[in-house]
């Protein structure tokens, strides 16, 4: 039993859950400090994209071993089916288990947080192509992942959506302002998803996978992370910097700066994909450190009003 359940927790992997609430994170406190938050509401968003983030997780599992991708090649850990701890039968039922939950969820979500009829039908469309989304990525004769376009919905799902989105469900309305932590919770994701297809490029390329990063090749993809991490601080800071407060409250924010530009420096240094393995988990931490950063800046400021 603690065998089953320690290989199911690793198939749902954990490490990669604070991608899915980062963008929660930031639109719940965007909407604290425009004067509208619950935390009911909060509680429920967080929950509902833990749910979407291990459907997509279980989902990928799947896609990559029946394509072939997940092989002995391949420099990341062993997933569930790859290393045969996990059937196609019963990973199966275990994505349509997470589809039923994450519908239950969401719909939960949308009826709580919402009551004009256009906002609940608005809203039960975006939760069904969260949902495609998180299974086309690599399930699927035509996997969208497998041809470049997993950044695109990393970024619109991650950051303008889930920002939006979630700042909407407690305010009842969306604002121009949101666009810039949106852009840069989105480029934040993305560059999460660039570390793992930089890693995973040589395995990926033989295998007719073709990411971002194979697209570009391993230079340019570096040049592509620099842009993503960039554009992400630039993004949390311009918000930060236009907003009517002293300017010594966001000075905090010089923390994320050296941090990602730290990761930044290490990721370029490299020569091999081998060396791209270990900037997994420090990605995610820069992405982790710079929206915690941004969201107590920002409530600080709310306080200061």
């Amino acid at each position: 039993m603690k065998q089953s359940l320690k290989i199911w927790l690793e198939a749902a992997r954990p490490k990669t859950l604070p991608l899915a609430l980062v963008s929660i994170l930031t639109g719940s406190v965007l909407a604290y400090s425009a004067g509208h938050f619950s935390l009911t509401i909060a509680i429920m968003a967080f929950v509902t994209a833990t749910l979407l983030q291990i459907l997509s997780n279980l989902a990928n599992d799947y896609g990559d071993a029946v394509q072939g991708t997940d092989n002995d090649n391949r420099l990341g850990p062993q997933r569930a089916m790859q290393s045969g701890a996990v059937t196609a039968a019963q990973m199966k039922m275990a994505i349509i288990f997470n589809i039923v939950l994450t519908a239950i969820a969401g719909l939960i979500l949308v009826f709580y947080a919402l009551s004009s009829f256009e906002s609940i039908i608005t809203f039960i469309g975006l939760g069904i192509l969260a949902i495609i989304a998180a299974i086309a990525y690599t399930m699927g004769s035509k996997p969208y992942g497998y041809v470049g376009l997993g950044d695109l919905s990393v970024f619109i799902f991650f950051g303008l959506l889930g920002v939006s989105g979630t700042y909407f469900l407690h305010t009842g309305h969306v604002d121009a302002t949101l666009f810039l932590p949106a852009l840069g919770c989105g480029l934040l994701a993305v560059a999460v998803l660039n570390i793992n297809n930089m890693r995973d490029i040589e395995n990926d390329s033989e295998c007719g996978k073709r990411t971002m990063a194979v697209r570009l090749g391993q230079r340019k993809a570096k040049q592509y992370h620099f842009i993503l991490l960039g554009g992400a601080l630039l993004a949390f800071a311009a918000y930060l910097l236009i907003q009517d407060k002293p300017v010594w409250i966001s000075l905090p924010f010089l923390l994320s700066i050296y941090v990602v530009a730290n990761h930044g420096k290490a990721v370029w240094d490299t020569e091999k994909p081998a060396q791209i393995a270990p900037m997994m988990p420090v990605v995610v931490k820069c992405s982790l450190v710079t929206n915690v950063l941004f969201a107590t800046i920002v409530v600080a400021q709310t306080l200061m009003s």
